[in-house]
């Protein structure tokens, strides 16, 4: 039975594979200490923005956001804390989307039901035998 290894999503590495993080044991060492020292700057100066953060610890914008949306970093009590929804980009403190996004796709996706509904709706009704396929129909009438 061979080595379960894979590359590194982030450094592409290769790394005995384990079940918690997808990412080798350097890098996971690497994203704890950018944590720390996230974690330490954010009780220091709880009026920063993301970009702040980023800027002022050299940690990338997007690992920041990943520690929000993984739990790690509470921004709930931060003012100025916020990251972009993923559909439109407006800020948000929360989630992967804005609440505008979500009912746009809550709307839509019940529009799609309804579509659906409808179509199976003229399907039930329509007598057996019979198609919407216009070909079909005038060939069947022998008008082709």
């Amino acid at each position: 039975m061979g080595l379960n290894v894979d590359n590194c999503s982030r450094c592409g590495r290769l790394y005995a594979k384990n079940n918690i993080h997808d990412v080798c044991p350097a890098c996971v060492k690497e994203i704890d200490k950018m944590y720390e020292v996230a974690a330490k700057y954010l009780r220091e100066n709880r009026g920063c923005t993301i970009q702040q953060l980023s800027d002022e610890t050299e940690i990338p914008f997007r690992q920041i956001v990943k520690f929000i949306r993984e739990g790690r970093i509470s921004i709930l009590n931060m003012p100025n804390m916020f990251y972009p929804c993923e559909s439109c980009g407006a800020p948000i403190k929360e989630g992967h989307i804005c609440p505008d996004c979500r009912k746009k796709i809550t709307r839509d996706m019940q529009h799609a039901k309804e579509d659906e509904q409808r179509r199976e709706s003229l399907k039930q009704k329509q007598p057996e035998g019979t198609s919407y396929n216009i070909k079909e129909r005038l060939q069947k009438d022998r008008f082709l």
